[in-house]
């Protein structure tokens, strides 16, 4: 059986994900066959496996900081939410069903958690050693007793689990004494360690507060990680847009020589984490906007992926979006769609069944000559292929994760001609206008592309007349890798290891 250790938070947004992948690459240094596990999450960032299911991004990210392809046993149940109420869940990888949250959280004990079960004993039989990811808190009364992602999933894995409190968001003394008071005493005695998390300053000040800590809860502080800014991995939830390196510039004179890139935060935004690339690149300021004048002065608009495109839509007209979009086009402006985004640059979406909205067909942005039809049945998959038009014969790698069917009633350029490992059928992906400002593509993962990516940006500097041409020398997967190194390499430093691995061996008793 493979030795489970459980990271689990006072909160949302501590650092749990962070503190995983963190794990998940120190114990893969060390030579162990290591695999991340988290029974639920609730994200509209997402990511395909090779088997075609999809899963979290951070359960995918985790993977990759242990060396090993994701699975859909790593995260059996996530949760998708559409709307204020309601959520897609996806079961194993494979959609289940769109449920109101009331009709989730008294159906799920059933059929759902078994398949958690089954996951776990998957991983359970090829690997050494699990490194399992709770979800919010432990210790939310009103859901406790139909909480599966937290204290149950310790149960399943006789897990040692591991306390992590964020410091920098204040109350930590509060937020790690209130959530031991709140727990039985069964599972009090599950929890080995305390991690103080976003630490800000000399460690060295805050000596007294680890010894009131402990001396409060009777459990050790592990460790105090200090506060780490731009990791360098994929985030796990939208909150993280807040950050000011995700917001528009303000008063910097370098924008003025640089490319300007404005993605649309839309209040459905999924994936994200497609646009990190940008924010890496020397000379461009890529940022989140959610009002029209942020795009006024932008080189690109990008219109991301959307877990309602028909209400983002919607969102997007209400708000003043429309007349801009089509004014920055008129001005020689690239607008870049992508997933959800390239379904609203067509000339209509239709909604027969009911998918997202009781919407049947809504006029697009008419920026392509596309229709949307939204499907019940939803496509994930990794494909390959290689770009068309001005970067023809680029090879270019990505995933698809959609509702939707698109056609072209016309003729028209494609983005990319693209196949799946599991076919090898080729066909044409997306888009591109007849001036070439406009580009649209079902393909989530297009800039990690460093080629397609150096090229494309080129393109756009030439054509906006920018005087700047640094050479870029960005390879997102050797930066992906290194930023896991250096991440692995603080919470070493600044974590107990050598309890950590007392708790795994079981020489601290559970």
């Amino acid at each position: 059986m493979a030795k489970c250790l459980m990271v689990m938070g006072t909160s949302s947004n501590v650092g749990k994900s962070v503190l995983c992948t963190a794990l998940c690459r120190i114990l893969a240094q060390d030579g162990h066959r290591v695999a991340p596990f988290k029974s639920q999450n609730m994200s509209l960032n997402s990511a395909v496996t090779p088997s075609g299911r999809e899963i979290g991004r951070a359960q995918a990210v985790q993977a990759a900081a242990c060396g090993i392809p994701p699975s859909e046993h790593m995260n059996p149940v996530l949760l998708k939410p559409t709307s204020h109420t309601a959520s897609q869940v996806i079961l194993k990888g494979r959609v289940y069903e769109t449920k109101s949250a009331r009709a989730y959280f008294t159906e799920r004990t059933g059929e759902i958690w078994d398949a958690v079960v089954e996951s776990f004993r998957e991983l359970e039989r090829h690997y050494d050693v699990l490194v399992i990811e709770g979800a919010g808190s432990p210790v939310e009364m009103n859901l406790k007793p139909r909480d599966i992602a937290n204290m149950r999933t310790a149960e399943l894995a006789d897990a040692a689990v591991l306390l992590v409190a964020d410091i920098d968001r204040g109350g930590i003394f509060a937020s790690v004494v209130g959530t031991m008071h709140l727990l039985t005493e069964e599972e009090r005695s599950r929890v080995k360690g305390i991690i103080v998390n976003k630490f800000r300053g000399d460690p060295s000040l805050f000596d007294d507060g680890v010894r009131m800590l402990e001396a409060y809860v009777g459990v050790p502080v592990l460790g105090v990680i200090p506060y780490l800014h731009e990791i360098g991995i994929e985030e796990e939830d939208s909150v993280a847009l807040e950050e000011g390196r995700y917001r528009q510039p303000q008063m910097r004179q370098e924008s003025q020589t640089c490319l300007r890139i404005a993605i649309l935060q839309l209040p459905h935004l999924s994936n994200f984490t497609d646009f990190d690339p940008l924010f890496l690149e020397p000379d461009v300021h890529a940022y989140f906007c959610l009002h029209p004048n942020e795009v006024v002065d932008a080189h690109v608009v990008i219109l991301p992926g959307s877990k309602n495109t028909v209400d983002d839509l919607i969102w997007l007209r209400a708000n003043g979006f429309e007349g801009v979009l089509k004014q920055k086009h008129a001005d020689g402006a690239f607008i870049v769609g992508i997933c959800g985004g390239y379904q609203m640059l067509g000339e209509e979406i239709r909604d027969p069944d009911g998918q997202e909205s009781m919407i049947e067909r809504i006029a697009g942005l008419r920026e392509l000559p596309i229709v949307t039809t939204l499907a019940r049945e939803k496509t994930t998959v990794l494909v390959h292929g290689q770009a068309e038009g001005p970067f023809a014969s680029i090879p270019i790698t990505g995933y698809e994760i959609h509702m939707g069917e698109t056609v072209s009633g016309v003729a028209h350029q494609a983005f990319a001609r693209i196949k799946t490992g599991a076919d090898g059928v080729w066909r044409e992906d997306g888009a591109v206008s007849s001036d070439g400002l406009v580009m649209g593509t079902y393909l989530h993962g297009i800039f990690d592309n460093d080629v397609f990516r150096h090229a494309w940006l080129e393109a756009v500097r030439k054509r906006v007349g920018s005087d700047v041409h640094t050479r870029s020398n960005v390879t997102m997967s050797v930066h992906r890798s290194q930023a896991m190194d250096r991440l692995a390499s603080t919470v070493r430093e600044h974590l107990d290891m050598h309890v950590l691995y007392k708790l795994l061996h079981r020489e601290v008793d559970l």
